[in-house]
Order: structure tokens, then sequence, then C-alpha cells
């Protein structure tokens, strides 16, 4: 195999991160500290009634997974432009007996936040999730997407993302980098090794590398978006889980 060819097959969508796509629920889980943690709060801030879910950049369906097995009345529709993504996941829904609650549509979200009218994503969803894909928008097309999500969104929906955010000071840039590296070694392994299978990622359609913003700015954009209520769950350092409703009934 040419060398060429060899940075070609490398190259990722952002969001893909690693080479190999089997790789992801390992690497990912040594990369960011308490992935499964994170994946628990948005789930357990999602009503146990809630029927239609929009996820938002499922990658491999790790969070699709713990929706289906907590909610088991809810579908979802999980939307993802990389198409060896939604195999992944596609296959991991079906062994685990979810097939007929989920379905994988290929598509940008910046797209659907643009052009919405044209795409065949129905409204009216009771909640809409996402995790570590919507970083990689730019803060206008952030707020189109929230803006998005929440005329999507029934009376009384509900958003919640996790993604990392951008640090408010150099200090705690390090002190970020620091707690990564820290989690990184409890894992056994170092962020340096575990860099050694992520690809070489491209900006495709609206999706650019890490285009990270404050936790303020987001929750100022939720709020401009539309969003009555918006709340901070969890976070974790550079990391949080963050979101809102349209509007609470219940304070």
């Amino acid at each position: 195999m040419s060398l060429s060819v060899q940075i070609l097959m490398q190259q990722l969508f952002p969001g893909e991160v690693f080479t190999n796509t089997a790789d992801f629920d390992t690497g990912i889980r040594q990369l960011l500290p308490r992935y499964d943690e994170i994946l628990s709060v948005i789930t357990h801030c999602l009503p146990h009634e809630v029927h239609r879910i929009l996820e938002l950049g499922c990658g491999t369906g790790e969070l699709s997974l713990r929706i289906l097995n907590r909610c088991p009345d809810t579908q979802v529709v999980a939307i993802d432009y990389s198409p060896r993504m939604l195999q992944f996941a596609q296959e991991k829904i079906i062994a685990a007996g979810y097939g007929e609650r989920w379905t994988g549509v290929e598509v940008d979200f910046g797209d659907w936040a643009n052009h919405s009218e044209e795409l065949d994503i129905d409204r009216e969803f009771d909640a809409c999730v996402s995790s570590l894909a919507i970083h990689h928008l730019k803060d206008e097309m952030k707020l189109k997407l929230f803006q998005r999500i929440c005329d999507s969104l029934k009376e009384g929906g509900c958003f919640w993302n996790a993604d990392p955010i951008l640090p408010e000071s150099p200090h705690f840039a390090e002190v970020y980098k620091a707690v990564r590296e820290e989690w990184a070694s409890q894992q056994g392994t170092s962020l340096a090794q575990i860099r050694t299978k992520i690809g070489n990622t491209s900006t495709y359609g609206h999706s650019n590398q890490d285009q990270l913003a404050t936790l303020d700015a987001h929750l100022q954009m939720l709020t401009k978006a539309g969003f009555e209520t918006v709340a901070v769950p969890w976070k974790y350092y550079g990391l949080a889980v963050f979101g809102g409703w349209t509007h609470c009934n219940e304070l």
C-alpha cells in the first residue's frame, strides 16, 4: 500500500477521532475522564416517560444504548454524518435487541440547523441529546443549532449536551491538561500513547477541529436560542453536561 493511500485512509471526519472505529469505545474512555459518568448524567436528566428523542452525532451508539435501556418506551432518531459510525452504532443497537426502537440517519446536523425543511427528520421531539459532537461547530453555528433544537422540541422538552469547554484562563488550561494526563495514567496508558491511535482529522461539512467555547458562552447561547431554563447538572474540570428546557413546569 502506498503512503498516499495510507494517509487517505486515515483521514477522519471531526468526531471520529480514532483511525479504527473499533478503538473508539475503549480509547475515548482513556482519553476523557469519566466518560461513562457523562453518559449516565445525560440519561438520568431525561424524564422516564420521554417517547421521542433526537440524538445529534450519535457516534458508536453508546449514549443511544444507555437511553434505550433506561427508557423502555423511547424511540431514538440518531443522526451522524459518518457512515462508518452509523453502521457501528446500528450493529451495536441491534445486537442489544433495540433495533426496532432506533433509527439512524446519515446527515450533517449543521445542514439540519440551516435547512431542516429539506431533510426528512420529524419535529416535535420530547428531548434532544448530544455528546462530544457540537464542539466541532463554530459559535455562530452552535447558536443556529441550539435555535433549531429549541424549535424542534415540544413544550416542556429538554436538551442535554456533553462537551469539552474552553478553559477560562491559561492557568485552567494547564489544570485541565494535567487532569487528563493523570486520568490516562490511571487507565494504564498516557495521552501520548492514546494519540498514536488517533487519525488525521479533516474539516467536513460544518464541522471543524475543536471549536471550544466557555461554559458561560454556551449558557448564553442556549438562552438566546429560546430555552427558558438552563442548567449545568455536571462539570468535571474541562468537561461539562449542560442544557435546558423549552418550558419548565416544575423547579
